[in-house]
Formats: C-alpha cells, sequence, structure tokens
C-alpha cells in the first residue's frame, strides 16, 4: 500500500452522492479517480444525451466541479460549470458545464481526453472517467405498485422513471448487454489503496458500478479496502423501505455474478440509522468493521460534512477510529 499520507483513491458513483465523498476524499489525498455512473436521462443531461447522442454529462461536470482546484481561477471556472442558465428558452435549466463538455465530446472520440480537458480547466485534483465509454441505461424490477398484490412486479426503464416510482425497486440491470466498461476504470481499481461506494442513490448510482464485466470483476478481486458510506436519509421510492443491512445485502447480491464485492468497512451517520445492532451484526458477518459518526453538516442532516467524512476515511486507512468514531468489528 502506497504512504497513508497520499493514498490512491477510487470513488464510484454520480450526483450528489459522488460529489459528496469526494469533497471529502480531496482533504486526504490528491491521487483521486472519480468513475462515474453514465445511465442519467432525466434533466439536461437527458435532453443533451437524447438529442446529440453523447453521455450524459451532468453526473460527470458534479465530479469536476467536486474536484476543482483551490485558486480563485479554478473556483470561478468551476462556479461557470455549476451555473444553470435562465430563461424560458431552449437552453433554459441547462448548467454551463454540461454544454461545455458535450462540445468537448463532440470534438473529441475519446472521453477521457475531453474530460481531462475540462478537468485541467478547473485545476482538478485527481481525474474523473466514466465508468463507460457510451450512454448505458437501467432497467429495474419493482413491486409493491397494487395493493392488492404487493409481490407482483413490473419493469421500470430509465434512471429518472426509477428514481421516481412509487413502488420498491429490488434489482436492476444495465443495457446494452456487455457494456464496456471506460479503460482505465479498471486499471485505477486495481491500483488504489482504498475504493469508495456510496453514498448516492442505491439502485442508479452506486450498484451500476458493479454490473459492468470488467469492472464488477475488478471490484471483486481488488486488493484495496473496499469502503461503503450509507446515506444519511432514505430516498423516496428506492431506498425508503429498505434498512441499511439490507441495502448492503443488494450490494452483495448485484456482485454475485462477477465475484462478490470485499466489503472492509461500512461509515454511517450516528443519527441516521435507527437499528445499529442489527447494522452491527450483518458487517460482523461479512467480515467487515463499521464505523459510525457524526457524518451530517450542521445545517442540514442531509448533507455529508467533508471535513467529517474525510475523518472517517483516515480512519479507516489507518485502522483506528477517526475523531469521534465509534468502531465495532
Amino acid at each position: 500500500m502506497s504512504e497513508v499520507s497520499r493514498p490512491r483513491v477510487v470513488a464510484l458513483g454520480g450526483g450528489h452522492g459522488l460529489h459528496a465523498s469526494l469533497s471529502a476524499l480531496r482533504l486526504i489525498t490528491d491521487q483521486l479517480t472519480a468513475i462515474v455512473t453514465v445511465a442519467d436521462d432525466g434533466g439536461s443531461s437527458g435532453r443533451i444525451r437524447r438529442e446529440l447522442k453523447v453521455l450524459p454529462p451532468g453526473d460527470l461536470r458534479m465530479a469536476l466541479a467536486a474536484l476543482a482546484g483551490s485558486s480563485a481561477s479554478d473556483s470561478e471556472w468551476a462556479d461557470l460549470l455549476q451555473h444553470r442558465l435562465g430563461g424560458n428558452g431552449v437552453l433554459a435549466g441547462h448548467p454551463i458545464g454540461n454544454l461545455m463538455l458535450t462540445a468537448l465530446l463532440e470534438r473529441q472520440k475519446d472521453p477521457i481526453v475531453a474530460l481531462a480537458k475540462l478537468a485541467e480547466l478547473v485545476g482538478a485534483v485527481g481525474r474523473v472517467l466514466p465508468m463507460s465509454p457510451v450512454p448505458l441505461d437501467l432497467i429495474a424490477e419493482a413491486d409493491r405498485f397494487d395493493p392488492s398484490d404487493p409481490t407482483r412486479t413490473r419493469l421500470i426503464r430509465g434512471q429518472s422513471s426509477i428514481a421516481a416510482t412509487p413502488g420498491r425497486v429490488l434489482s436492476v440491470r444495465l443495457l446494452p448487454p456487455g457494456a464496456p466498461a471506460c479503460a482505465g476504470a479498471a486499471d485505477a481499481v486495481r491500483e488504489a489503496d482504498l475504493v469508495v461506494l456510496g453514498p448516492g442513490s442505491w439502485f442508479t448510482s452506486v450498484i451500476p458500478h458493479l454490473l459492468l464485466r470488467e469492472l464488477g470483476k475488478t471490484l471483486a478481486g481488488t486488493s484495496a479496502r473496499v469502503v461503503v458510506v450509507l446515506n444519511l436519509v432514505p430516498q423516496a421510492g428506492e431506498t425508503d423501505d429498505y434498512e441499511p443491512h439490507e441495502l448492503l445485502r443488494l450490494l452483495q447480491t448485484h456482485a454475485e455474478p462477477f465475484g462478490g464485492l470485499p466489503i472492509d468497512a461500512v461509515i454511517a451517520d450516528s443519527d441516521a440509522v435507527l437499528d445499529l445492532e442489527e447494522l452491527r451484526r450483518y458487517v460482523s458477518d461479512i467480515g467487515a468493521r463499521l464505523v459510525v459518526s457524526k457524518l451530517a453538516a450542521d445545517d442540514s442532516v442531509e448533507r455529508h460534512d467533508p471535513v467529517r467524512l474525510a475523518d472517517a476515511f483516515r480512519g479507516v486507512l489507518s485502522g483506528k477510529p477517526g475523531g469521534g468514531t465509534d468502531t465495532w468489528r
């Protein structure tokens, strides 16, 4: 393993959840790779991918903003990436960063090159990779639609539809079948000291990384410490009927075709887990360590505080609890 002071870290996810983990991890290391889901089909990203047939740029943009450098110029560019156009015209609601990245994706055949150019513009600490070089779609199986037959299931297609479902999501799969992983994503996992999954939308941002063959097999065989960060609050439709230990079991279930997911540690907020003993038992049963601490920001129970989350990550890397962290095996 490399020096703990500059560990090689890979964070997988998408949207606000990945932004939260990257905001914390950048306080620990500059050897950081973000691997981002590319199945978003809603909002600005959905409009762009339907019209221009490129990777949905939104989650990639958010990851780049989270990794932006600390100089005044870097901050200005990062703010510009996040700025949404106003008005009522065809461009209304599009973040500037989505349009910039889309232009680069049209000009560059390799999305890694396009992302590297935008990363250079914002002085990114680390790099951002898409999980696949092609846009992906999600299909979920869900139940609890019919009160008279709650076990009857439906198939739901599309990230935005899955996120808005009134049912309970049971499983998810990717289209197209056999889609490739991005060049460099599996290599980054192989070389990592720490691999982080979560927080984020469980079925649409976290689990999809386990479903690509090359990436799933690499995660199953990694020698890095694998850490799962649990969410602060349930997500309506996706996780509001699941206990934290059940969400961990869903990760394992989706990873089984490629050999499972070797979880070393689970990080949870001390105020977010109602049944701590059940979570403690499950984490112990899979041979992992449970790290429980106050992680939420003081001004919002739905947002991770970067400094507190970074402290929990340091505790995992060092094998010791971070400040104020309770640890069980």
